[in-house]
């Protein structure tokens, strides 16, 4: 062995060199083959040998761990790829059509200004083309179909398709981004914006990959629950090599691989283009991405280069052609896709080898070679991967698919670095385009200002062609389709329990409320179909009681026997099991809400998904998802438990929640309460069932706020006016002496805050002679939205008085507002109030120390109330000005 491949010497010891070895001398025999073999055909030789030695062995099933990358070829070679089934003359010309009416699109709205993304679609069109044809399955069979994650940028190729179904009229096509008169296009997937079209919100890159493993997984829950059979449906995932940078992108990869979901596919555009230059400018992202997925243990499909490169493999007898191709970096195969073939004889099929394979090729052959022949761009090569990764079994399947930017576009737009930010092209460009495309769109049709577009007529053979393939897989898709399905309501019984109150026992709300769940999970009617989502805080939150009784979600049960299997409330999985404890990781918590939440649409099952996260890690950590659950009009229940910055005592600044209602107040669908009692829990959590899941369910979620602090739970006060006034905002819960002499002021107060409101109404009326109205204030955001929507009613021309107003009329004194979030969320509804309004709250960050501390700290205590109340007081004349001082004084306070 010469010096060169000799082995280095090493004192790094591996597992193995703790396994004793039972025959030294066939282990010496098989090294000795190799040191042969490198010596006599080369290292690469060596290479080849040990990695088919390595596949045969896993196909034998000998259990080894898998390599994490393969050369840079495709994994499926020519000679294995599936017949095609369709007519491929006629996809390329739908294809064409696409691609051009895409373009148009984009190009037409560019001239108002509104901008659009011609680049992404023209390099995923077959990427896209191939499963429509071929593989997505509509909803018009038995069950739900498949669930579609398009690339957000490439939303023009979708209309265009959708365009040429006749589900899209041109006039459609020419208002894209505008939305204004509820006719136009949404720039992106939107549900809300276009209901009937898209079902998944996915332009906010990570969220699409994140939601499509959680779907899949959701699928896999409802079938194993017994609710659905989701056998048929397929989740697919399409999204840019980019994107994946995105920690969202690849969060949940394990989970997919560790619940074997095969009911996943991802399709990667890999354009090695992100919109300002390439994704891996010095090194390559396939590669990457390959190892990712694999360490993570998918099964992974390469498709990186089209037909033109087979024979040039083929003619690589010494590898020399594979190991250049794994050697440039991405950065350079972008330019050798923009340069002419002298650069590419020069900078790429260099030496003699590489120059040999390369002999006989034409100048516009060898361009060719890195323009048009990559594997993404060649519906062949598409479908083999797709049939590949549908036929998988036991792994979720990664196809990572090669492509050009701008592809068909023009020299101007292909592999450049700004083709993200060109929104059009010249009339000069749209003729090149149309002659490359093969396009019949005559010359008098290109002579005007204004890019026509393109349809080939109802009744012409690609149209038909196009409906065929759709009836043969079920129908049309993309498609959101809701069939309404209301829950019977459920019985009374849960909700008279916490209206009754607890007596003299003290109960925090978290747990009044988690005691409401459990009864209507009991519900035979409904109680199956509640889902129960934590984040790894169920006994946090006294949920512990649901393991034995409903179960862990897990889809291989229990192998194991538990070590409190001899408890009461023992730790128990089943694949049947109703809770989902996702472990730590709200993301993915929020995208199994998501999932449930949105049942109604994507499987026609309505489900009640209960998420409950520990103080602001909702709100704050996943707000994107939060907004995407929105536009994807989920609906559901989550609970914000533990909330407020002053009742977690000891946790401090990043767990001390209050700001979380003033963000979910962003939020068009989210309807925000902070309860302070049991009983009014009640009220809210039924009147949510009734607008979620009613007769006429709306496309809302509820958020609820519930506390750790233990208090007295009243029973409900008597009257109609009390249940109203919990829905809609605010009630009175104790009024002072209506007839007493003496100042008079009216405290609001929310959630836990109502307890040192009661306490400060005592302690004016016994040491300052004041009287103060208490009011449980149950949603500042609600009160406000109803004031806006009062106004808006004016400006109509409508009489109508916000409810804050004509709650409060009729009562004496200025209004001061109290709650454990910042000032910022009862100021909310200040200009409402027709009277002096002042806030107390607790802004700032957290700290840790008792729940009496820190409320003195923020001024938030029944005392600083009361010193509050006094002041405001003074300031409207109705007070002394010394009194102030008094109180401070009195009670210890500096300001």
């Amino acid at each position: 062995m010469s010096d060169q491949i000799r082995p280095a010497e090493s004192s790094v010891t591996s597992e193995l060199d703790q396994v004793p070895d039972r025959d030294a001398e066939e282990t010496r025999e098989w090294q000795a083959s190799l040191d042969a073999v490198i010596r006599h055909a080369g290292p690469e030789r060596a290479v080849y040998l040990l990695r088919r030695v390595h596949e045969y062995a896993a196909r034998s099933g000998v259990a080894l761990p898998g390599l994490l990358a393969s050369d840079y070829i495709n994994t499926i070679p020519a000679s294995s790829q599936p017949p095609f089934p369709g007519d491929l003359a006629m996809e390329s010309r739908i294809t064409a059509l696409n691609r051009w009416n895409a373009a148009a699109m984009v190009t037409r709205g560019s001239r108002l200004g509104l901008g659009g993304h011609i680049a992404t679609y023209a390099s995923a069109a077959w990427l896209y083309e191939i499963g429509f044809n071929h593989f997505f399955q509509g909803k018009d069979g038995d069950g739900s179909g498949d669930q579609l994650y398009f690339q957000g940028h490439a939303s023009p190729g979708i209309y265009a398709r959708v365009f040429l179904e006749g589900r899209l009229s041109e006039e459609q096509l020419d208002s894209f981004r505008r939305e204004a008169d509820g006719h136009g296009l949404p720039s992106y997937p939107h549900p809300r914006r276009l209901p009937w079209l898209w079902e998944f919100p996915t332009v906010s890159m990570g969220i699409g990959p994140l939601s499509a493993i959680y779907q899949a997984r959701f699928n896999r829950y409802l079938h194993n629950r017994g609710i659905k059979n989701t056998s048929g449906s397929r989740v697919w995932a399409f999204l840019g090599d980019g994107e994946v940078d995105e920690p969202e992108s690849t969060a949940a990869l394990a989970l997919a691989a560790r619940e074997g979901l095969d009911n996943l596919t991802f399709v990667i555009n890999c354009n090695l283009q992100r919109l300002d230059g390439p994704v891996r400018s010095n090194s390559k992202i396939v590669q990457e991405l390959e190892a990712r997925f694999r360490g993570a243990g998918w099964h992974v499909v390469k498709t990186l280069w089209g037909e033109a490169w087979d024979p040039l493999l083929q003619r690589d007898t010494d590898g020399s052609l594979v190991r250049r191709l794994g050697e440039i970096p991405d950065a350079q195969l972008q330019t050798y896709a923009a340069r002419d073939a002298a650069y590419i004889r020069e900078h790429f099929f260099s030496g003699d080898t590489l120059s040999g394979i390369a002999a006989g090729l034409s100048d516009a052959q060898l361009t060719d070679l890195f323009e048009n022949s990559r594997g993404g761009h060649e519906p062949l090569k598409v479908y083999a991967a797709y049939r590949a990764a549908v036929e998988h079994r036991g792994e979720p399947t990664v196809v990572l698919a090669q492509t050009v930017k701008g592809h068909t576009l023009g020299a101007g737009f292909e592999s450049r670095n700004a083709n993200h930010q060109m929104k059009k092209l010249t009339m000069p460009q749209f003729r090149q385009m149309r002659d490359a495309l093969e396009l019949p769109i005559p010359d008098s049709a290109l002579s005007g200002d204004l890019v026509p577009f393109w349809h080939p007529g109802e009744n012409s053979e690609e149209v038909q062609y196009l409906r065929e393939r759709r009836s043969a897989l079920a129908g049309a898709v993309p498609v959101r389709r809701v069939v309404a399905k209301p829950l019977k309501q459920p019985p009374s019984g849960p909700f008279e329990a916490l209206r009754k109150g607890f007596g003299k026992q003290e109960v925090a709300t978290t747990m009044a409320l988690v005691r409401l769940v459990k009864d209507l999970m009991r519900d035979e009617e409904t109680g199956r179909r509640w889902v129960p989502i934590i984040p790894d805080e169920a006994r946090t939150f006294g949920m512990e009681s649901l393991f034995p009784t409903a179960g862990i979600y897990s889809p291989s049960g229990q192998n194991y026997e538990p070590v409190d299997a001899d408890q009461l409330l023992r730790y128990k999985e089943a694949k049947d099991g109703q809770l989902i404890d996702e472990g730590i990781t709200e993301a993915g918590s929020m995208a199994e809400f998501t999932a449930a939440a949105t049942s109604y649409a994507t499987h026609g099952e309505p489900m009640i998904p209960f998420y409950i996260f520990y103080a602001m890690f909702g709100f704050q950590r996943t707000g994107d998802q939060f907004w995407a659950l929105a536009d994807q009009m989920g609906r559901g229940f989550v609970i914000g438990a533990t909330a407020g910055r002053t009742t977690m005592t000891g946790e401090g600044l990043q767990h001390a929640d209050g700001h979380s209602h003033l963000l979910a107040s962003t939020n068009p669908a989210a309807v925000s309460y902070d309860p302070a009692f049991a009983y009014e829990i009640a009220v809210i959590v039924k009147e949510g069932l009734r607008r979620m899941y009613g007769d006429q369910p709306e496309d809302i979620f509820y958020y609820l706020t519930v506390y750790n602090e233990p208090k007295q739970q009243p029973a409900m006060p008597a009257g109609s006016a009390v249940e109203e006034g919990i829905v809609r905002g605010m009630y009175r819960f104790r009024q002072a002496e209506p007839h007493g002499a003496g100042p008079r002021i009216q405290l609001l107060a929310s959630g836990t805050a109502i307890h040192w409101a009661l306490k400060a109404q005592e302690l004016l009326l016994s040491q300052w002679e004041v009287h103060a109205d208490v009011w449980s204030v149950t949603s500042w955001t609600e009160l406000r939205r109803d004031a806006l929507n009062a106004d808006r009613a004016r400006r109509r021309g409508e009489e109508r008085v916000p409810y804050v107003t004509e709650a409060l009329s009729g009562t004496r004194g200025p209004v001061l507002a109290v709650s454990d979030w910042m000032r910022q969320v009862p100021d909310q509804i200040s200009q409402w109030v027709d009277r002096d309004y002042s806030s107390l709250g607790t802004d700032g960050f957290g700290l840790s120390d008792t729940r009496d501390a820190v409320r003195r700290y923020f001024g938030v205590d029944a005392e600083s109330v009361v010193v509050a109340a006094l002041d405001q007081l003074v300031r409207t004349g109705a007070l002394d000005p010394d009194t102030v001082a008094e109180a401070r004084d009195r009670y210890g306070r500096q300001g």
